[in-house]
């Protein structure tokens, strides 16, 4: 096994800031319908910077790997710098190679994150 699939393997099975944010400035809840992969997106705002962010999903590994390597990279970033963010961004971290089928569920998360950021303006 690679080790960007063991990587894939270990954010699914042990997601970081996975659960729900009490203090949460914004919520977002995206879905794909295609294959009923579900996320549920809190974030703390604080001086246009994501000072907290939990998500909490039901899927298959691909979204929640996607979710906790987004949650990770985001933490303490300017809202203005995630932007920027695409989706070969989130194909790059996942270091993967994606069928079309699963190239969805790998966007969700920035889909729910894309979202909240949107609505700031």
């Amino acid at each position: 096994m690679s080790i960007y699939k063991d990587l894939i393997l270990d954010h699914y099975r042990y997601p970081r800031n996975f659960g729900r944010l009490k203090n949460r400035t914004s919520t977002v809840f995206v879905t794909n319908p295609l294959c009923g992969d579900e996320i549920k997106l809190d974030v703390l705002i604080k001086k246009d910077r994501i000072v907290g962010i939990k998500f909490d999903a039901q899927g298959c590994a691909i979204s929640i790997a996607s979710a906790s390597l987004l949650s990770e990279y985001v933490k303490n970033k300017p809202t203005e710098e995630l932007h920027k963010l695409d989706p070969a961004f989130i194909i790059k971290l996942l270091g993967i190679t994606l069928s079309p089928n699963r190239i969805k569920c790998a966007l969700l998360p920035l889909e729910a994150l894309t979202k909240i950021i949107n609505s700031l303006k």
